[in-house]
């Protein structure tokens, strides 16, 4: 017979080369559920738990966390072990203290980056598309799987631009455009975690449109528009690896 609907397993040497997990050494990896980001562009929270902040020496130890409620994630307990983390998103662990914003780091990779009490109450999203919805409102689809409708939003936000979000809530705390002289990180690419200025937006049609981001060194790197997120206006506003 045929398959009848897409399988919960995964093996290892099929997983993404970004997961920190060691490829030979068991035969399955914990698969992603369907969620706010795509399967190749997330972790499983049970490897966020285990691999990368080492609170379990094993899978089951890690579940027995999870379950518990032990790990929030933008500000809400996330009990299933499958559950996909990407970009932007606030990890917390209440018992530990300790809060880590996912960041893109180099060679394709994510890091969890250590953030003080003050940004854990907040996140950025970027506006992959706009839907007109009943009543003339319009509905901005974001990057982690949001939809957030907005009474007049239809010239005030464009595709491209971030929202800081207050998580849980998700109420719109500020708006940053994207044009010339935002701060930016890259999150796909061979420039992949590298930020700065951004010094240039240029004018090639769709999905080939093009943008360059000045480094804290000088080096002006260009890349595909769509992998250009905006993380502040004149200053960051969140904190980025390296002290800027």
């Amino acid at each position: 017979m045929g398959k009848k609907g897409p399988s919960r397993h995964l093996k290892r040497e099929l997983s993404p080369k970004f997961w920190p997990i060691h490829r030979k050494e068991h035969v399955w990896a914990v698969k992603t559920s369907p969620g706010p980001h795509p399967f190749r562009e997330s972790l499983p929270l049970l490897v966020v738990v285990r691999d990368i902040l080492g609170y379990a020496e094993t899978g089951k130890e890690a579940k027995m966390l999870i379950k518990q409620g032990k790990v929030l994630v933008d500000g809400k307990p996330r009990k299933d072990e499958r559950y996909p983390v990407g970009v932007m998103d606030v990890v917390e662990l209440p018992d530990a203290k300790q809060l880590f914003r996912v960041l893109p780091a180099r060679g394709g990779r994510m890091k969890l980056h250590p953030i003080k009490g003050g940004e854990a109450g907040f996140k950025l999203c970027r506006i992959l598309g706009k839907t007109t919805v009943n009543g003339g409102r319009i509905q901005l689809n974001l990057h982690d799987g949001r939809n957030i409708i907005v009474a007049d939003g239809e010239d005030l936000y464009k595709v491209n631009d971030v929202l800081q979000l207050k998580v849980p809530e998700q109420e719109v705390l500020s708006h940053i455009r994207f044009e010339q002289g935002v701060q930016a990180v890259i999150t796909g690419g061979r420039s992949q975690g590298r930020h700065g200025v951004v010094i240039g937006v240029g004018s090639e049609p769709g999905r080939k449109r093009t943008a360059t981001i000045r480094t804290a060194d000088g080096e002006d790197v260009r890349t595909l528009a769509k992998y250009i997120f905006a993380v502040g206006s004149d200053k960051p506003l969140i904190s980025l690896p390296g002290g800027s």
